[in-house]
């Protein structure tokens, strides 16, 4: 198995060139004064030495060994709390936090490319530093002035890691029937009781502190999503100076044995009269949580493309190395007794196909992370206004489209190897079943889909769709002159065109039939997503464009044959994908439930 490299070259690539981040960067004022190329260049150095040489060599050990759980307490595999600790001394929990408690306020166009990094060289620790962020988020821009100041600054330090606690045993996805309760006290805190099941990294040894955000409800609370609030709940109180107090009542029942990610601990929480306090309004617990849920939606999508790139650096190397049988054309290497599989046609469709959806999901979660940037940091209204909006439809895709196709190439990737790729030694079974959770948990990839249809396209008439379509239009328009890329600009005109009739289509379908959303949802995302990372693919063939001539290293004159082989095969999905979207519903629900 190859040893995990981060892919700075691409990465660079993607971040200045194809979208000349330091250009937005700077026009964002209150962004500008925290980050310039030569820092973020620094950071990105940094980062791939760090997951490279510290994460990535624990990964195959960690997922031998687990963590343990004894009497509630739980031990992390040997060498996570160093790697914690080295977590804690760059600063990186706090990397895009707020810099008023201590965070180097860095934008999501940067972070981006460090959580790939830290997802692809070890996803189970790389879910520690993911969630605290995310807590952190979901704490400051919804908590009071005094919670922020007594709990962010150790968070964003990471000498106290954070984790999020929705999910019961008996409500998943409708969190509307959650049973955990919270009794208000004199003293302005609450008693939170209750049990919560699936908490990642909800206790460990590796932080001093472990701030919880959970769900809960109010004695008087609405019934349904309206009366659900957010409480933090500590592991140990914290005392008015800081420091840490006695040990909260709440405790580890038991670690869940999963499929994967094993080396994280996935926890069930108990919560007996632990003290709380409330985190936003009351009964408006989903909204504040959901700040924290849709950061780590793209952080999901994020981990998708992570496990595909550690997929693709294995399986390129081995079929560099591997010799079967000759090539189809004769002997490329007749010295040896047979060919590198890399000569035969199906080996190179599928490092393709992993290709085209790693580089292309890169560019894709750095466009999303550009507009988080507007929307986070824009001074003009309508600029973040209309940067919000296409967070709030592309989220969504982020975290299913990128996560599907990260499955997609880590079984190709085991594919390649043959027989070898199911064997634990060449880590490539591990990576099928690291990633394989990443298209369940915050939201599966079918709730994703709903939301995209449901929400974001038809609840909004097409209104959130036609940002994304108004600006892949702009791109088209704007380089039509380029006689180079034209040919790309020809067939991302005809996808998106697809798109857009599609979209129409079922938009109108959805007014006389309740189950078309529902029909249309997962495939309508995979055609979008195809053809947005179509979109990436002319940027990115459009950075090349003026670099790949005289290339002698074949980085850009490989980019262009990529971008061709995914306009040749994979964006022609989209075809397909269209004329079944265009059947409706009646097919899918025309069965009797006992006729399955």
């Amino acid at each position: 198995m190859a040893d995990y490299q981060a892919p700075l070259r691409d990465i660079r690539f993607t971040l200045y060139e194809v979208f000349d981040a330091p250009a937005l960067w700077a026009s964002l004022p209150r962004l500008a004064e925290h980050v310039d190329p030569e820092t973020a260049d620094a950071i990105l150095e940094e980062a791939g030495k760090i997951t490279s040489a510290v994460l990535a060599p624990l990964n195959r050990e960690a997922d031998e060994q687990g963590c343990k759980w004894v009497n509630g307490e739980v031990t992390t595999p040997e060498g996570f709390r160093e790697a914690y600790q080295t977590i804690v001394d760059g600063g990186w929990n706090g990397l895009g936090g707020n810099p008023e408690f201590g965070g180097m306020g860095m934008p999501k166009t940067l972070v981006a490319q460090f959580e790939e990094m830290l997802q692809a060289s070890n996803m189970a620790f790389g879910l520690a530093p993911m969630l605290t962020a995310g807590a952190c988020l979901a704490v400051d821009a919804h908590g009071s002035q005094e919670l922020k100041e007594k709990y962010l600054p150790n968070m964003y330090s990471g000498v106290w890691s954070g984790a999020m606690d929705l999910t019961e045993p008996h409500a998943g996805t409708d969190l509307g029937i959650i049973r955990t309760k919270a009794q208000p006290n004199d003293d302005g805190s609450y008693d939170v009781t209750g049990t919560k099941i699936f908490i990642t990294w909800g206790e460990h040894d590796m932080a001093g502190n472990i701030i919880h955000l959970v769900l809960a409800k109010l004695p008087d609370a609405p019934k349904g999503p309206k009366g659900i609030s957010l409480f933090l709940v500590p592991k140990f109180l914290v005392n008015d100076d800081g420091s840490l107090g006695e040990r909260n009542t709440l405790s580890c029942g038991s670690l869940e044995k999963k499929m994967g990610i094993k080396a994280s601990a996935t926890c069930v929480m108990n919560f007996d009269n632990a003290k709380g306090w409330l985190v936003g309004e009351p009964n408006k617990g989903l909204a504040a949580m959901f700040t924290m849920m849709n950061y780590e939606r793209l952080g999901v999508g994020i981990q998708g493309i992570g496990a595909a790139e550690a997929s693709l650096q294995s399986a390129r190397e081995y079929a560099l190395d591997r010799i079967q049988s000759r090539a189809p054309t004769g002997a490329q290497q007749p010295e040896k007794a047979a060919d590198p599989i890399i000569v035969h046609p199906d080996v190179r469709r599928m490092l393709l196909t992993m290709k085209g959806y790693v580089e292309g999901g890169r560019a894709f979660s750095t466009y999303v992370a550009q507009w988080l940037d507007v929307a986070k940091y824009a001074d003009d209204d309508a600029r973040r206004e209309h940067a919000e909006g296409m967070v709030a439809l592309l989220t969504p895709v982020a975290k299913a489209f990128l996560t599907d196709r990260g499955l997609d190439a880590c079984v190709m990737g085991q594919q390649v190897f043959g027989g070898h790729g199911y064997v634990r030694e060449w880590g490539q079974e591990q990576l099928v079943r690291d990633v394989r959770i990443t298209q369940i948990y915050e939201g599966t990839n079918g709730i994703q889909a709903l939301d995209l249809m449901g929400r974001k396209v038809v609840g909004s008439k097409g209104r959130l769709y036609e940002l994304f379509a108004e600006d892949v239009g702009a791109f088209i328009e704007e380089n039509s002159s380029n006689a180079a890329l034209r040919p790309y600009l020809e067939t991302l005109a005809a996808s998106l065109e697809r798109l857009s009739d599609v979209t129409e289509h079922v938009i109108n379908q959805a007014e006389r039939d309740p189950d078309a959303v529902g029909a249309a949802s997962v495939d309508y995302l995979d055609l979008f997503g195809l053809t947005a990372l179509g979109y990436m693919w002319a940027k990115i063939v459009k950075a090349a464009l003026s670099r790949a001539q005289g290339d002698t290293s074949g980085f850009y004159t490989g980019k262009l044959k990529s971008a061709q082989f995914y306009y040749d095969r994979l964006l022609p999905k989209t075809v397909a994908l269209a004329e079944g979207l265009r059947s409706g519903s009646d097919s899918m629900m025309a069965l009797t439930a006992e006729e399955f």
